[in-house]
């Protein structure tokens, strides 16, 4: 997680975080939802219906927006969106190069 706690990294990418001034009751159903959607998502693949792949898809995009990892960003310091950008092509690279040392 970067420092000041807005995305995680995975294979050097960055990904942005859910937002943590929500309730943790309204985190917990959100993240219900989204863990059914993608369920749902994999179920229409295995199942090839298009139809339901994109009411599945649909579903996740809106819970990613609920929780604040898709959409506009929930920080409030005027700081650009990074997410899905490469860490080492973003303020935060000297922060995750010195995470090997």
């Amino acid at each position: 997680m970067t420092p000041d706690g807005r995305y995680f990294v995975v294979r050097g990418r960055l990904w942005r975080l859910s937002n943590p001034a929500l309730p943790p009751g309204e985190r917990e159903a959100l993240t219900k939802a989204l863990m059914a959607a993608r369920r749902s998502v994999r179920a229409a693949l295995r199942a090839g219906d298009a139809a339901a792949l994109a009411e599945a898809r649909a579903a996740v995009d809106k819970a990613k927006r609920a929780l604040g990892e898709r959409g506009p960003v929930w920080w409030t310091d005027g700081a650009p969106d990074l997410n899905r950008k490469m860490v080492g092509n973003t303020p935060y690279a000297a922060w995750y190069a010195g995470l090997d040392a």
